[in-house]
Order: C-alpha cells, then structure tokens, then sequence
C-alpha cells in the first residue's frame, strides 16, 4: 500500500461519522468529496483542505500555505486549497472539525456558482423560462435554406 493509500484509508476511517464522504484518485493523488463536492486533495503525502475567505485566516494562523504544483512554465498556486495542520492526524475529533468546515466551504462555493438556492417560485418560473420554445423561421429563410441545399447537394 503506497503512503497515499494508507493516508487516504487513515482519512475515510476517521471521517466516517460525517457521513458522505468518499476519495477518488486523480492526477496522482485524490479527491476527498462530501455529497458529491470535493473539499480536500491529498498530494504527495500532504493533505490540503478547501478554503475561502471565511477560514483561510486559519490555515495562516497555523503558518500553512496554499496547494502548489510545478508545471513546464514554473509554479502555479492552487489559493482554494491550503495544507492542513500535521496535528490533525493524531487528533481524529479536531481533523473531522477541519474536514468539515472545509465541506462547508465547497458548498457555498456551489452554492455562488450556481446562483445560490432559489425558493421554489422563482425556480418553476426559470424552469418555464428554460423550456424550449419552438423556433418559428420565416418563408423567407427556408426558400433561402432550400435553395443552398439544391446548390451543395
């Protein structure tokens, strides 16, 4: 078992009791998800956890920084995901605590990218806004559509 698969079954077992939660391997580390979000990323043995503004003054306080990865041009930095404090695997309660204001912080992100929550008003009239109206060409349009046919066929 690689030190990755062993932290990775190390983080299912203590995250347990949230519930929902499950790791999928990508880009040679993993996803950690809860309800289908992906709060943190396990990457060459460390554990970054999801962040935004409400709780990276945490990940400061601890001295952490943010997720890097080298490409072919240099460096880039990944500020939605920050280390997470090494303590956390000796204290099962505190990493569920951290893990879960972490989910908390994919959610809002989900939550803002898809216009927030919207009460069920509002939502059955986007939805009829949504649906298909048929499209009505004019005679005009299908001579001209005909005629072009003829010509390319």
């Amino acid at each position: 078992m690689s030190a990755d698969a062993a932290l990775i079954a190390h983080l299912m077992d203590v995250l347990r009791p949230l519930g929902g939660v499950a790791a999928r391997r990508m880009f040679g580390g993993a996803g950690l998800f809860r309800d289908g979000l992906m709060f943190g990323l396990i990457s060459d043995e460390e554990l970054y956890l999801k962040a935004d503004a409400e709780t990276v003054a945490d990940f400061e306080a601890e001295g952490l920084g943010p997720f890097t990865y080298g490409t072919k041009s240099g460096d880039r930095v990944l500020t939605s995901y920050w280390r997470a404090p090494e303590r956390l695997l000796d204290d099962d309660d505190e990493m569920r605590e951290w893990c879960r204001r972490s989910a908390g912080v994919a959610s809002r992100a989900a939550k803002k990218k898809s216009g927030g929550m919207k009460p069920a008003g509002q939502k059955a009239e986007a939805e009829k806004s949504a649906e298909k109206k048929p499209v009505t060409r004019s005679p005009e349009a299908a001579r001209t559509r005909r005629s072009r046919a003829r010509r390319n066929g």
